[in-house]
Protein backbone atom coordinates (compact mmCIF):
# COMPACT_ATOMS: atom_id res chain seq x y z
CA UNK A 1 0.00 0.00 0.00
CA UNK A 2 1.11 3.67 -0.71
CA UNK A 3 -0.16 7.03 -0.32
CA UNK A 4 0.71 9.30 -2.84
CA UNK A 5 0.03 13.40 -2.35
CA UNK A 6 -0.02 15.27 -5.39
CA UNK A 7 0.62 18.90 -5.51
CA UNK A 8 -1.17 19.62 -2.85
CA UNK A 9 -1.11 23.67 -1.90
CA UNK A 10 -2.46 25.74 0.42
CA UNK A 11 -2.61 29.31 1.32
CA UNK A 12 -3.91 30.95 4.27
CA UNK A 13 -4.39 35.06 2.94
CA UNK A 14 -1.52 36.37 1.36
CA UNK A 15 0.56 33.22 3.15
CA UNK A 16 1.51 30.23 0.97
CA UNK A 17 2.28 27.74 3.70
CA UNK A 18 2.21 24.58 1.11
CA UNK A 19 3.68 25.12 -2.21
CA UNK A 20 2.48 22.05 -4.44
CA UNK A 21 2.88 19.01 -2.37
CA UNK A 22 4.43 15.89 -3.89
CA UNK A 23 5.43 12.54 -2.18
CA UNK A 24 4.90 8.44 -1.87
CA UNK A 25 4.81 7.30 1.42
CA UNK A 26 4.72 3.20 1.94
CA UNK A 27 2.66 1.07 4.13
CA UNK A 28 5.43 -0.95 6.84
CA UNK A 29 8.00 2.33 7.14
CA UNK A 30 7.39 5.24 10.48
CA UNK A 31 7.72 8.66 8.32
CA UNK A 32 9.59 11.41 10.27
CA UNK A 33 8.18 14.90 9.42
CA UNK A 34 10.94 17.64 10.08
CA UNK A 35 10.42 20.93 9.83
CA UNK A 36 10.84 24.17 11.81
CA UNK A 37 7.92 25.31 13.84
CA UNK A 38 5.41 27.15 11.96
CA UNK A 39 6.95 25.44 8.69
CA UNK A 40 3.46 23.75 7.92
CA UNK A 41 3.40 20.28 9.31
CA UNK A 42 0.26 20.47 10.83
CA UNK A 43 -1.04 22.21 8.26
CA UNK A 44 -0.11 19.25 5.86
CA UNK A 45 -1.81 16.95 8.72
CA UNK A 46 -5.12 18.68 8.65
CA UNK A 47 -5.40 18.55 4.57
CA UNK A 48 -4.86 15.20 4.33
CA UNK A 49 -7.21 14.36 7.72
CA UNK A 50 -10.03 16.46 5.95
CA UNK A 51 -10.31 19.37 8.93
CA UNK A 52 -9.14 21.83 6.43
CA UNK A 53 -9.41 21.52 2.26
CA UNK A 54 -6.56 22.23 -0.04
CA UNK A 55 -6.44 24.92 -2.41
CA UNK A 56 -5.61 21.97 -4.93
CA UNK A 57 -3.91 18.91 -5.08
CA UNK A 58 -5.17 15.33 -3.65
CA UNK A 59 -4.05 12.45 -1.89
CA UNK A 60 -4.29 8.87 -3.14
CA UNK A 61 -3.98 5.66 -1.84
CA UNK A 62 -2.66 2.82 -3.86
CA UNK A 63 -3.52 -0.99 -2.68
CA UNK A 64 -4.49 -4.42 -4.19
CA UNK A 65 -7.87 -3.02 -5.60
CA UNK A 66 -6.27 0.03 -7.20
CA UNK A 67 -6.35 3.73 -6.51
CA UNK A 68 -8.93 5.52 -4.06
CA UNK A 69 -8.83 9.03 -2.98
CA UNK A 70 -7.64 9.27 0.43
CA UNK A 71 -10.88 9.24 2.98
CA UNK A 72 -11.60 10.28 6.37
CA UNK A 73 -11.79 6.78 7.25
CA UNK A 74 -8.22 5.82 6.42
CA UNK A 75 -6.63 8.79 9.05
CA UNK A 76 -6.08 8.25 12.47
CA UNK A 77 -4.76 11.53 13.59
CA UNK A 78 -2.97 11.64 16.84
CA UNK A 79 -3.06 15.25 18.42
CA UNK A 80 -0.42 16.22 20.31
CA UNK A 81 -2.97 17.10 23.19
CA UNK A 82 -5.42 14.23 23.23
CA UNK A 83 -8.99 14.72 22.93
CA UNK A 84 -11.24 12.72 25.04
CA UNK A 85 -14.46 12.36 26.64
CA UNK A 86 -13.06 13.22 30.22
CA UNK A 87 -16.55 11.70 31.91
CA UNK A 88 -15.73 8.00 30.91
CA UNK A 89 -13.69 5.75 32.70
CA UNK A 90 -10.58 4.46 30.47
CA UNK A 91 -12.42 0.98 30.31
CA UNK A 92 -15.95 2.42 29.66
CA UNK A 93 -14.67 4.40 26.36
CA UNK A 94 -12.53 1.74 25.01
CA UNK A 95 -15.97 -0.64 25.11
CA UNK A 96 -17.82 2.50 23.38
CA UNK A 97 -15.36 2.90 20.81
CA UNK A 98 -14.94 -0.60 20.16
CA UNK A 99 -18.75 -1.09 20.04
CA UNK A 100 -19.08 1.00 17.29
CA UNK A 101 -15.88 -0.32 15.37
CA UNK A 102 -16.92 -3.56 15.45
CA UNK A 103 -16.08 -4.51 12.05
CA UNK A 104 -12.58 -3.56 12.19
CA UNK A 105 -11.92 -5.16 15.52
CA UNK A 106 -9.40 -8.00 16.12
CA UNK A 107 -11.96 -10.32 17.46
CA UNK A 108 -9.56 -12.14 19.87
CA UNK A 109 -8.81 -9.40 21.54
CA UNK A 110 -10.28 -8.55 24.66
CA UNK A 111 -10.97 -4.99 26.53
CA UNK A 112 -8.22 -5.83 28.42
CA UNK A 113 -6.22 -7.04 26.00
CA UNK A 114 -5.53 -3.26 24.60
CA UNK A 115 -4.63 -1.82 28.00
CA UNK A 116 -1.97 -4.73 28.90
CA UNK A 117 -0.40 -3.79 25.24
CA UNK A 118 0.09 0.05 26.53
CA UNK A 119 0.35 -1.10 30.60
CA UNK A 120 -2.03 0.96 31.91
CA UNK A 121 -2.72 -0.81 35.70
CA UNK A 122 -6.24 -2.12 36.33
CA UNK A 123 -7.16 0.21 38.88
CA UNK A 124 -6.07 3.13 36.23
CA UNK A 125 -8.74 1.54 33.41
CA UNK A 126 -11.73 2.13 35.98
CA UNK A 127 -10.88 5.78 36.45
CA UNK A 128 -12.70 8.77 35.11
CA UNK A 129 -10.06 9.52 32.21
CA UNK A 130 -10.54 12.95 33.72
CA UNK A 131 -7.43 12.16 36.25
CA UNK A 132 -5.49 10.58 33.71
CA UNK A 133 -2.01 12.15 33.36
CA UNK A 134 -1.37 13.60 29.48
CA UNK A 135 0.60 10.20 29.06
CA UNK A 136 -2.14 8.04 29.70
CA UNK A 137 -4.72 9.88 27.77
CA UNK A 138 -1.89 10.04 24.34
CA UNK A 139 -1.93 6.00 25.51
CA UNK A 140 -5.39 5.45 25.48
CA UNK A 141 -5.66 7.82 22.13
CA UNK A 142 -3.41 5.29 20.33
CA UNK A 143 -5.21 2.17 21.60
CA UNK A 144 -8.09 3.93 19.17
CA UNK A 145 -5.91 3.43 16.35
CA UNK A 146 -4.58 0.36 17.13
CA UNK A 147 -8.48 -1.09 17.13
CA UNK A 148 -9.71 0.44 14.02
CA UNK A 149 -6.75 -0.16 12.52
CA UNK A 150 -6.59 2.92 10.03
CA UNK A 151 -4.23 2.88 6.88
CA UNK A 152 -2.41 5.96 7.81
CA UNK A 153 -1.68 7.66 11.26
CA UNK A 154 -0.61 10.68 11.28
CA UNK A 155 0.99 11.79 14.67
CA UNK A 156 1.73 15.44 15.35
CA UNK A 157 4.10 16.02 17.84
CA UNK A 158 2.94 12.92 20.15
CA UNK A 159 5.90 12.36 22.68
CA UNK A 160 7.39 15.88 23.54
CA UNK A 161 5.55 16.38 26.51
CA UNK A 162 6.26 12.42 27.75
CA UNK A 163 8.59 11.48 30.37
CA UNK A 164 11.31 8.61 29.28
CA UNK A 165 9.45 5.56 30.17
CA UNK A 166 6.02 6.71 28.20
CA UNK A 167 7.82 7.52 25.68
CA UNK A 168 9.89 4.46 25.49
CA UNK A 169 6.52 2.77 25.48
CA UNK A 170 4.86 4.93 22.41
CA UNK A 171 8.18 4.43 20.40
CA UNK A 172 7.77 0.36 20.81
CA UNK A 173 4.15 0.57 20.47
CA UNK A 174 4.38 2.57 17.20
CA UNK A 175 7.32 0.02 16.00
CA UNK A 176 5.05 -3.29 16.42
CA UNK A 177 2.33 -1.39 14.45
CA UNK A 178 4.10 -0.09 11.45
CA UNK A 179 4.03 -3.17 9.03
CA UNK A 180 0.38 -2.49 8.69
CA UNK A 181 0.42 1.07 8.41
CA UNK A 182 1.93 4.14 7.27
CA UNK A 183 2.78 6.31 9.99
CA UNK A 184 3.88 9.89 9.52
CA UNK A 185 5.48 11.35 12.68
CA UNK A 186 5.75 15.13 12.80
CA UNK A 187 8.52 16.69 14.89
CA UNK A 188 10.87 19.46 15.07
CA UNK A 189 13.06 17.45 17.28
CA UNK A 190 15.76 15.82 15.59
CA UNK A 191 17.06 13.70 17.80
CA UNK A 192 13.57 11.81 18.20
CA UNK A 193 13.41 11.36 14.48
CA UNK A 194 16.59 9.39 14.15
CA UNK A 195 16.02 7.11 16.66
CA UNK A 196 12.14 6.44 15.53
CA UNK A 197 11.60 6.52 12.22
CA UNK A 198 12.95 4.49 9.09
CA UNK A 199 12.99 7.62 6.71
CA UNK A 200 13.35 11.16 7.01
CA UNK A 201 11.24 14.34 5.39
CA UNK A 202 11.77 17.41 5.62
CA UNK A 203 9.01 19.63 5.12
CA UNK A 204 10.73 23.17 4.09
CA UNK A 205 9.48 26.44 1.64
CA UNK A 206 6.42 24.45 1.61
CA UNK A 207 7.10 21.32 -0.22
CA UNK A 208 8.59 17.91 0.49
CA UNK A 209 12.66 16.03 0.52
CA UNK A 210 13.40 13.40 1.37
CA UNK A 211 16.72 13.04 3.01
CA UNK A 212 19.21 9.96 1.53
CA UNK A 213 18.38 7.03 4.06
CA UNK A 214 21.94 6.27 3.82
CA UNK A 215 22.91 9.73 5.33
CA UNK A 216 20.36 9.01 8.85
CA UNK A 217 23.41 7.63 10.93
CA UNK A 218 26.57 9.82 8.93
CA UNK A 219 28.04 12.85 10.34
CA UNK A 220 26.96 14.62 7.90
CA UNK A 221 23.24 14.00 8.33
CA UNK A 222 22.67 17.11 10.95
CA UNK A 223 24.57 19.36 9.14
CA UNK A 224 22.27 18.18 6.07
CA UNK A 225 19.02 19.33 8.09
CA UNK A 226 19.96 22.50 9.33
CA UNK A 227 21.03 23.64 5.63
CA UNK A 228 17.60 22.76 4.56
CA UNK A 229 15.62 24.15 7.83
CA UNK A 230 18.14 27.46 8.22
CA UNK A 231 16.09 29.99 6.03
CA UNK A 232 12.61 28.92 6.70
CA UNK A 233 10.26 31.33 7.80
CA UNK A 234 8.33 30.67 10.97
CA UNK A 235 4.93 32.00 10.56
CA UNK A 236 2.79 29.45 9.78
Amino acid sequence: MQMQLSDITKSFGTKTVLKGVNFNFEKGKIYGLLGRNGAGKTTLFNCLSDEVQPDSGEATIIDQSGPRLLSPDDIGYVFSTPILPDFLTGYEFLKFFIDINKERVDPTKSIDDYFDMVKIDVEDRYRLMKGYSHGMKNKVQMLCFVIARPPVILLDEPLTSFDVVVALEMKQLLRNMKQDHIIIFSTHILQLATDLCDEIVVLSDGKLQQINHDMLKSSEFEAKIIELLKDEDSND
